[in-house]
């Protein structure tokens, strides 16, 4: 125990949590961007389809959404065999599978919140630019997301706050293995599970509320501060 009353374990669990949120996070966020875009701007065949697919993590039950990725990724998945077998890639019963478990769980989120950003932006703007010469890419880089940025932020902060409260897809995908797998969801149910284990959920219960209230307050603050540069441009 330090002064904080926390094991090694549960440090340990701690950490892994963040760095799984984390990664889960940045890792979506490209793909997220991408989605959006479709979603928000796209006309295509299917596009009813790939939006309820995007969001079918967050209908379906958390340990479905596991047990899916456990038979795509799993080592002797259609998707997890040739990455282990070519790449060396191995995700079920791993912190990446952890990670990839969070980020799918997240991504809904991060997807929605970016997507009402897009569609809020006034197209007239994209289109000066265009009239200017700027070809797509530029126009995105320099007019879209600078206007969509508070979004961004919010969905970067929605996803990582699902991902560290994930619990069903995360211990069914990748178990619950100390210093391996074991977030801070399932330190928590692992206390729960034990006698006199109640201390210890509420130390980490205490802990997880302070890093998502943190996480909160950042994201205010950041798309606050983003606003601000939108407005003084």
């Amino acid at each position: 125990m330090d002064a904080l009353g926390l094991s090694n374990d549960e440090w340990m669990a701690i950490a892994l949590s963040l760095r799984v949120s984390t990664v889960a996070m940045l890792v979506s966020l490209p793909f997220g961007i991408a989605a959006a875009m479709l979603l928000a701007r796209g006309k295509f065949w299917g596009k009813s389809i790939f939006n309820g697919i995007i969001h079918l993590p967050l209908i379906l039950p958390p340990v479905v959404t596991g047990f899916i990725l456990l038979v795509l990724f799993g080592r002797k998945g259609p998707i997890g065999a040739p990455l282990d077998q070519y790449l060396g890639i191995v995700f079920s019963f791993r912190w990446t599978g952890a990670a990839l478990a969070c980020g799918v769980m997240g991504f809904p989120l991060m997807v929605r919140s970016i997507r009402l950003s897009i569609e809020a932006v006034d197209r007239k703007l994209e289109e000066t630019a265009g009239t200017l010469g700027a070809n797509p890419l530029w126009i995105f880089l320099t007019v879209t997301l600078p206007l969509i940025l508070p979004g961004v932020i919010a969905g970067m902060i929605l996803s990582f706050a699902k991902a560290m409260g994930e619990f069903g897809a995360t211990i069914t995908f990748v178990s619950n293995i100390p210093g391996e797998t074991q977030t801070l969801s399932s330190a928590i149910y692992t206390f729960t599970q034990v006698p006199g284990g109640d201390a210890g959920a509420l130390r980490l219960t205490i802990v997880a509320i302070v890093i998502s209230m943190a996480a909160l307050l950042a994201s205010e603050f950041l798309a606050y501060l983003a606003g601000k540069r939108v407005d003084w441009e």
